[in-house]
C-alpha cells in the first residue's frame, strides 16, 4: 500500500499517512478550492487502510482552521476510520485559546465511535 505525503499549502494541510505506522496525519490550514477533490484519495487510501490496517492507528489532526467543506470531509475521514480493526485513536490538536477548535473535536468525539484526546498546545 503507497503512503501519502503531501506538502501542506497556505490553503490545505500537510498530510502524512503511513500504513505500516498506522499513522495518519493533517497539520496546518484546510481551506481548499474544492475539498471533495483534496480529500478524495485520502478518503480512497483509508478504505484501502481498513482492509488491513496496522494493530494501533493514530490519527494526528492539528488544523489551525478548516472550512465547512472540509469539516464535512473529516467527518466521512473519521467514519471510514470506523471500520478499521484494532485500537484507533484521534489526537486532537487545539490552541489553548481555541475555544472553536476545541468545540469542533468535542463534536467529533460526540459523532464518531472512535476515543479522540484532546491535546492543548501552546499558542504560538
Amino acid at each position: 500500500m503507497q503512503d501519502i505525503e503531501i506538502p501542506g499549502t497556505n490553503k490545505t494541510p500537510a498530510v502524512r499517512f503511513i500504513a505500516s505506522r498506522g499513522l495518519l496525519e493533517l497539520k496546518g490550514r484546510s481551506i481548499p478550492e474544492n475539498s471533495i477533490d483534496f480529500f478524495k484519495s485520502l478518503l480512497a487510501w483509508t478504505e484501502e487502510y481498513a482492509a488491513n490496517p496496522s494493530p494501533d492507528t493514530v490519527v494526528h489532526v492539528q488544523l489551525e482552521y478548516f472550512n465547512t467543506s472540509s469539516s464535512k470531509c473529516l467527518l466521512d475521514l473519521f467514519k471510514r476510520l470506523e471500520a478499521v480493526k484494532g485500537r484507533v485513536e484521534v489526537h486532537w490538536y487545539y490552541e489553548q485559546d481555541d475555544e472553536d477548535m476545541l468545540e469542533a473535536g468535542e463534536d467529533y468525539e460526540a459523532i464518531i465511535s472512535i476515543p479522540f484526546k484532546m491535546i492543548e498546545v501552546e499558542t504560538a
